[in-house]
């Protein structure tokens, strides 16, 4: 009989995010899940359900301490680059785009036909759009720094006073403050 998967899960609360907690979890190959503010509990236990399959969920404070340490630098300004075993739970090109997102410098930022160029697939925009928004690890897979053509801050499930505080965090700020009005809260 094979063991019950495991992801290990703990809370994140700082100032950078009004205190509002952030769930990461992590299972033994890595990091796979950071929630956002505007994300509860039940987020995090509906996408380990659907991602990996009869997981147990375990609150481990200690097995998630030095991803929560190296958030808090990075949150605290102290940090600019995470060095983390990551889970990525995606299809092949969603991963792809996420590895891609990972060689952004901090304080840079591409567009989404900058990364989809880099990915060899220039008619892939869109579908670059929609990798980015459903990064499940944010902030350490930095998809904040994905800005329209235009430097329009466009869409973010975080929600784009998030991303910019983020990229302003990160001492970017040529942007255009506008984005599609879905993502305006």
């Amino acid at each position: 009989m094979m063991a019950m998967p495991k992801v290990y899960w703990t809370e994140f609360t700082h100032p950078f995010f009004q205190n509002q907690p952030l769930y990461l979890a992590a299972t033994n190959k890595g990091l796979c899940r950071i929630t956002w503010p505007s994300e509860s509990m039940d987020t995090l236990k509906s996408w380990v359900k659907k991602q990996v399959l009869d997981a147990e969920l375990i609150e481990d404070e200690e097995r998630l301490s030095e991803y929560v340490s190296q958030l808090r630098d990075y949150c605290d300004g102290k940090r600019n680059t995470f060095n983390l075993p990551l889970d990525m739970r995606g299809t092949s090109f969603q991963t792809s785009v996420w590895r891609a997102l990972t060689d952004i410098p901090f304080g840079e930022t591409r567009s989404y036909s900058d990364v989809a160029d880099g990915l060899d697939n220039p008619k892939a925009v869109r579908a670059v759009g929609t990798a980015n928004g459903a990064n499940p690890i944010p902030i350490v897979i930095p998809c904040h720094r994905v800005i329209g053509k235009s430097s329009a801050l466009t869409g973010f499930r975080g929600g784009l006073n998030v991303k910019e505080s983020l990229l302003q965090l990160e001492g970017y700020h040529d942007y255009t403050k506008k984005g599609h009005v879905r993502f305006q809260f």
